[in-house]
Order: structure tokens, then C-alpha cells, then sequence
């Protein structure tokens, strides 16, 4: 099966902005459909179909299945991987073409890198601001959440591309909102942490700052007093 240059262009966008959420996931099922024969992979991705390459994948899978699901460890593993998915994103997207064509290679690149960095943005302030919640159900519900995203996402893109466009672009919508939202609520939320007790006063000053306490004469007016001579 020949794919069309709209099977190509929906096959780069899901890859780059799947792989912002679920970059392991991506590379395994990829791979893994193109191994059982289930779709052609394009002769830039066939190399996901090695059997080395998808038993690393399948471990770091499932490695960040559990990672994600856990409060705190899922942001330190989102902070690790920004400089892991969207490079990714940009390298699988490019992939689609096979550098058949520099142009579309290149344009592919630069919206899959675009994708990728849309959609790990959006899934490290959500996940960043569930973790201020101390009930972890939020979490897990949000990670099974991305965990059915992705491969409905990919199965759009091979089997009806026009419906993943429109799946991307609702998509998009809603993180650009939770973007701009959730970030100004964690920005917020740091001020606040930061700022000193008191709504940004100092301390009260001491007592004898305030109010100096009535003292006895000085030494100097004591030596007067008694140098002076006593009024008969």
C-alpha cells in the first residue's frame, strides 16, 4: 500500500506531537505494527521494527508507564525528557519522508519538533499542577488518559487522516488554553510560596524602637545635680 502525500503529512504530525506525550510508546507501537506486517512503515521508520530497537523501546515503555503514574517522579521525568522528545519528535517526523524530498523532510522536521514541544508543554503543566493536589488519582487518571491518546491519535493518522486533523486541531486548542492557564496558576502559586509572612511586610519593630522606655537621668546630669550648689 502506497501512502498519499495526506497519509504522510498526518503519519508526521501524529509522531511528532505523540511522541511530546508518549515518546516510548510511539517508537513500540510504531515499530511494532510495521514488524506484524499491520501497516508499511516509509523506509525512514523501518528501522523501528528491529527487534533491538523495539525491545529497548518496549523496556523504557513500560518503565515509563509506572514513572508516570507516580506524584513527583512523573515531573522529574518530564523535566529529564524535554531534551529527549521533541528532538525525537523532530527526528521521527523527518522520518516519514525518508529524505526522498529535502523539502517536505524539512518541513516535516520543523512541525514535528513544533508538535512535540506543544504537547510536552501542555503535559508537564497539567501533571505539575495535579501534583499540588495531594490525592494521587489525579495523576493516574491524567496518565491513563495520555496512555489512550496516543495510539488513538496514530490510528487516526494511518486509517483517517482528514478525522486526525480535526482530532489535532481540538487537540492543540485545548493545550494552548491549559498552557496559558495552568502556567499562570503555577506561577502564582511559586510567588506565593516565595513571598515572607505578612503579605510582604517586615517584622514589627521592637518595643524600644517604637516607643523609647522613660529613663533616669544620664550620668552627666547626675554629676551637674551634684555639683551644683544646694538652694538654703
Amino acid at each position: 500500500m502506497n501512502l498519499d502525500t495526506t497519509q504522510l503529512v498526518a503519519l508526521a504530525a501524529a509522531l511528532g506531537w505523540a511522541s511530546g506525550l508518549r515518546l516510548y510508546a510511539v517508537v513500540f507501537l510504531t515499530g511494532l505494527a510495521g514488524a506484524l506486517g499491520w501497516v508499511p512503515l516509509p523506509s525512514g521508520l523501518q528501522v523501528l521494527q528491529h527487534p533491538v530497537v523495539l525491545g529497548a523501546s518496549g523496556l523504557m515503555l513500560a518503565v515509563e508507564f509506572f514513572a508516570d503514574k507516580i506524584p513527583g517522579i512523573d515531573s522529574i521525568w518530564d523535566a529529564v525528557h524535554t531534551f529527549i522528545r521533541i528532538p525525537a519528535g523532530m527526528a521521527l517526523a523527518a522520518g516519514v519522508f525518508g529524505g526522498d524530498s529535502a523539502v517536505w523532510t524539512t518541513v516535516a522536521a520543523l512541525m514535528g519538533g513544533a508538535l512535540a514541544a506543544t504537547s510536552h508543554a501542555a503535559k508537564t503543566t497539567t501533571r505539575a499542577a495535579a501534583n499540588t493536589s495531594p490525592e494521587p488519582l489525579s495523576n493516574i487518571g491524567l496518565s491513563l488518559l495520555g496512555d489512550a491518546a496516543v495510539p488513538t491519535m496514530l490510528w487516526l493518522a494511518w486509517t483517517h487522516p482528514v478525522w486526525f486533523f480535526v482530532a489535532l486541531a481540538v487537540a492543540l486548542l485545548l493545550m494552548g488554553v491549559l498552557i496559558a492557564v495552568l502556567f499562570r496558576f503555577l506561577r502564582a502559586l511559586v510567588r506565593r510560596f516565595k513571598a515572607p509572612p505578612g503579605g510582604g511586610q517586615g517584622p514589627p519593630p521592637p518595643p524600644e524602637a517604637a516607643e523609647p522606655l522613660r529613663r533616669g537621668p544620664s550620668l552627666t546630669q547626675e554629676r551637674r545635680m551634684l555639683s551644683s550648689p544646694a538652694t538654703p
